[in-house]
């Protein structure tokens, strides 16, 4: 939570210098986060990805087109925003 508020100050501190502040939240992703765990241990992984919306967890390719499109000028008015990835399904 930290970071989304911290992301919700700097987005009146700095946009009126037309930069933007947002948080990316893109979930359980197969990386060397707390070990490996959701890429090496194959219960981990299925049970995150049965909590996905796209039924599997995500790679670290899923992560950077997104962020290099958030800097881009198309997303130049998106500011003090959450963003996430793949938001769980409904219980």
């Amino acid at each position: 939570m930290a970071t989304e508020a911290h992301a919700e100050r700097a987005k009146s501190a700095i946009g009126s210098r037309g930069i933007t502040a947002n948080t990316v939240a893109p979930g359980a992703i197969e990386t060397d986060f707390l070990g490996g765990a959701v890429r090496e241990i194959p219960h981990y992984n299925q049970a995150f990805a049965g909590m996905t919306a796209l039924g599997r967890v995500g790679l670290p390719d899923d992560i950077g087109p997104m962020v290099a499109s958030l800097l881009g000028p198309d997303n130049r008015w998106v500011n003090g925003q959450r963003l996430e990835w793949s938001c769980q399904t409904s219980p």
